[in-house]
């Protein structure tokens, strides 16, 4: 579904936790480290099963990576973010992961799984007509950004632009091209695009400025856009950020949804924690999940930063809970 490297594990330097977590234990010949220090009682073994669910983040481990425009600002009128803002308004998480459920799983192109959401959510109706004109709309090289880019092209043509969708590529990329007004949108998640310009601006140890409360995050997106020629329309309830999984089996064997609970009933031996190699130092991960929650994982399974891997263990049954995406077509309803 994406390529793309995400503040919700710390990518930034400025989130990195050096020392916080003492180590992993040594990677044996499954990929699975031994069992983490502290971790005692014992534990919620894996539970094999196709359905997976997120824990509730009662405790506001990750910072909010709601959707919404980045916009060009001297490209920026009325119209153009009004119509932009018709797609933030019918956008909440499940809907979102219903349209990467019609691309990933049920492999519609971008195009036509927006074109299905416009239609059914009646996108269009009341885009009142802006000045007009070229507008490149940028897309990430992953699908739920093309789709998202797709649906901005499908309200920026009823406001009455003229407007093309390209594929740039990643952040790095398509950032310096919004800036210089090579292309005017993009859709951005609002505390990564905070970072990215934040650290961009400041170096990679730079303070956060994002937080997990969204008007924070958005305060402090525009402040870092306003010095960059970069304005934002309104975020979406939509997010794509990092969130942990369990199998509905395993859910209802221990009772467990939220990660409070996962701390109280399963911190201990026969609990399998899986994600990317870098997840045990990450403050948005591992680290975060022992520093907020107290949660202490028995072992640690070294995969993918919410991928094919990751998922395949928990609906195996070698993974208890997995780092994945909140918007990952795998945690659609049916």
């Amino acid at each position: 579904m994406r390529a793309r490297t995400r503040l919700a594990i710390g990518a930034v330097g400025a989130l990195t936790a050096a020392g916080f977590l003492t180590g992993c234990g040594d990677a044996g010949s499954s990929g699975t480290d031994a069992p983490q220090q502290g971790a005692s009682g014992a534990g919620c073994g894996p539970v094999a099963g196709d359905k997976l669910v997120v824990l509730t983040d009662d405790k506001k481990l990750q910072n909010t990576d709601n959707i919404l425009p980045a916009i060009n600002a001297k490209a920026s009128s009325p119209q153009l973010v009004a119509a932009l803002d018709k797609v933030s308004a019918a956008l909440d998480t499940p809907k979102l992961i219903e349209l990467n459920k019609a691309v990933d799983v049920d492999r519609k192109t971008p195009q036509v799984a927006a074109q299905d959401f416009a239609t059914a959510n009646n996108l269009t109706a009341g885009i009142e007509k802006g000045p007009g004109g070229s507008v490149v709309v940028g897309a990430g090289n992953f699908s739920e950004s093309q789709t998202l880019a797709e649906l901005y092209k499908i309200t920026l043509t009823a406001a009455g632009y003229q407007v093309k969708v390209q594929q740039i590529g990643n952040r790095e990329l398509y950032e310096p091209a919004l800036e210089k007004g090579e292309i005017q949108v993009v859709p951005e998640y609002a505390a990564t695009m905070a970072e990215f310009l934040n650290t961009k601006a400041n170096g990679k140890n730079a303070q956060p400025v994002s937080a997990p409360e969204l008007d924070k995050t958005v305060a402090a997106l525009k402040s870092q856009g306003d010095k960059v020629g970069i304005t934002f329309g309104a975020p979406a309830a939509a997010q794509d950020q990092n969130a942990f999984a369990v199998t509905k089996a395993f859910a209802d064997k221990y009772g467990v949804t939220s990660l409070s609970e996962l701390a109280s009933k399963c911190s201990g031996q026969a609990t399998v924690l899986a994600g990317p190699p870098e997840c045990p130092q990450r403050p948005k991960c591992q680290a975060g999940l022992v520093q907020v929650y107290d949660f202490k994982a028995g072992s640690f399974s070294s995969l993918d930063a919410g991928g094919p891997q990751t998922k395949n263990a928990l609906k195996t049954g070698t993974a208890s809970v997995g780092l994945v995406f909140s918007s990952d077509a795998a945690l659609a309803a049916s």
